[in-house]
């Protein structure tokens, strides 16, 4: 009995050894990355961005995979099923780690299980926009005006289950309005209304709605991060009008196959944390909508933790469904 204990022991400490050894010579082969939205996305930007500074930084490729279906499921599924060596890493959102598994009946990964949380990236705000042409000035305005349509006012969404839609929930349920939701396939045709005057508001992302802004055919009411967003500086946030704890974000943020050592994780995030600190990438995030938002590896896990909470109540009370 002793002799197999001793035994036992001794393979898992070599096992030990070797993991460590791997880990201290991580990286030696090129690092995948899988992003689970198609390309030209602000998550597949975003990626691209990161993986071409990271792979500097190691001195290794990192080759950037689109792995779209599902609301994202399929390429973080993926991810979750691939070796915890670090040499497979996703980029992600809010949909694949907190919204999706209170959405879909089934799951073919449990992110709280099966994934890490390495750093947080990036950040963009959903903009409250109205047609340039609505009486709506603040959001104050547009609850007047809702009020106004006795029952008949309603706000865009890219889909069923998407952060958008749990905006115009949150809106919806905190100030009491009657608002239906009209689902879009996608934000480009529910934009294409807003401008056309089927629809009274959209919580839309922040770089589609830029141009229209600047071209004077929308208004932007209010932004949906604690903070204002330094491309739109004079547009306040929901929380500076009545709507205190209001937060929905765009985040980007990296994840790893849940067992991966622990010194690769913070090798990764030590780089990916430097790489945010750059003027020029901070620059280039900018130019598509967003900003630097990093969070090292402790504190993302604590943050998707305290996202699921969020969404939770919020699907909760909207009754929300994937599509």
């Amino acid at each position: 009995m002793k002799l197999r204990n001793l035994i036992a022991g001794g393979l898992a400490a070599t096992a030990l050894g070797l993991g460590s050894v791997a880990a201290a010579a991580y990286p030696d082969k090129p690092i995948r990355i899988i992003v689970p939205f198609p390309a030209g996305g602000a998550t597949d930007v975003v990626a691209r961005m990161l993986g071409a500074r990271l792979g500097e930084e190691l001195g290794q490729s990192v080759i950037v995979e689109n792995r779209s279906g599902a609301g994202g499921n399929i390429g973080a599924d993926t991810v979750a099923r691939s070796p915890a060596d670090g040499y497979t890493l996703l980029v992600g959102s809010p949909a694949e780690v907190a919204i999706n598994p209170l959405l879909y009946a089934k799951m073919p990964y449990d992110p709280a299980k099966d994934l890490v949380a390495v750093a947080r990236v990036a950040s963009a705000p959903l903009v409250l926009v109205v047609n340039a042409r609505s009486p709506a000035h603040s959001v104050a305005d547009l609850l007047a005006q809702i009020k106004g349509k006795d029952g008949a006012a309603n706000y865009a969404s890219s889909g069923t289950g998407g952060p958008q839609h749990l905006a115009g929930e949150w809106f919806r349920l905190e100030s009491r309005a009657g608002i239906a939701h009209i689902p879009y396939k996608g934000g480009a045709p529910a934009m294409t209304d807003l401008l056309g005057g089927q629809v009274d508001m959209f919580f839309s992302g922040l770089p589609p709605a830029l141009p229209h802004l600047k071209a004077g055919k929308l208004r932007a009411l209010a932004v949906t991060t604690p903070q204002r967003s330094a491309l739109l500086p004079e547009v306040p946030t929901m929380a500076e009008q009545g709507f205190a704890g209001f937060a929905i974000e765009n985040w980007q943020g990296v994840f790893a196959p849940a067992g991966t050592p622990p010194e690769v994780i913070k090798l990764l995030s030590g780089k990916i944390g430097a790489i945010t600190r750059e003027p020029g990438f901070a620059e280039r995030l900018q130019a598509q909508g967003a900003s630097p938002a990093f969070m090292d590896a402790g504190d993302m896990a604590r943050f998707v933790d305290a996202e699921r909470r969020k969404y939770g109540k919020l699907v909760k009370e909207s009754g929300a469904k994937a599509d």
